[in-house]
């Protein structure tokens, strides 16, 4: 988009989490972002070969941190509109989604997804969300 510019907020995507944040630098084909808030939990496991357990590097992927800064390609960058919603409570939010549609279907995937899942809040959101 050739509109944004630095210090605009936006709304970007990342390795399949989506997250709001502004703008702080034009890396030519990415805009490097800081990131303030999470719209949408990355997906676990491989994104190569999505929906697969069986002889694949099963990834376990955690939401960009408060403040991280990312090099996010212009194409997934777009002005975010409305109000940005705390980190923490749209951290939770995010996982809540994700966790309610894995639990949606009893698949492999979306069973090792929730370990995932869970191993992320035990070891690293109770500190952020409790």
């Amino acid at each position: 988009m050739t509109d944004l510019k630095i210090g605009d907020i936006v709304e970007a995507t990342y390795n399949s989490g989506t997250y709001v944040g502004k703008i702080v630098a034009d890396k030519g084909n990415f805009w490097l972002v800081e990131i303030l808030a999470v719209l949408k939990h990355p997906m676990q496991g491989d994104l190569h070969h999505p929906g697969e357990v069986e002889g694949v590097a099963f990834h376990e992927r955690k939401a960009l941190a408060f403040r991280e800064k990312a090099n996010v390609r212009k194409r997934f960058t777009e002005r975010y509109e409305g109000e940005i919603p705390s980190y923490a409570e749209s951290l939770k939010h995010a996982v809540e989604t994700y966790k309610s549609q894995l639990q949606k279907e009893d698949t492999p995937f979306n069973k090792l997804s929730l370990e995932k899942i869970a191993d992320l809040e035990k070891y690293y959101y109770h500190k952020i969300y409790g």
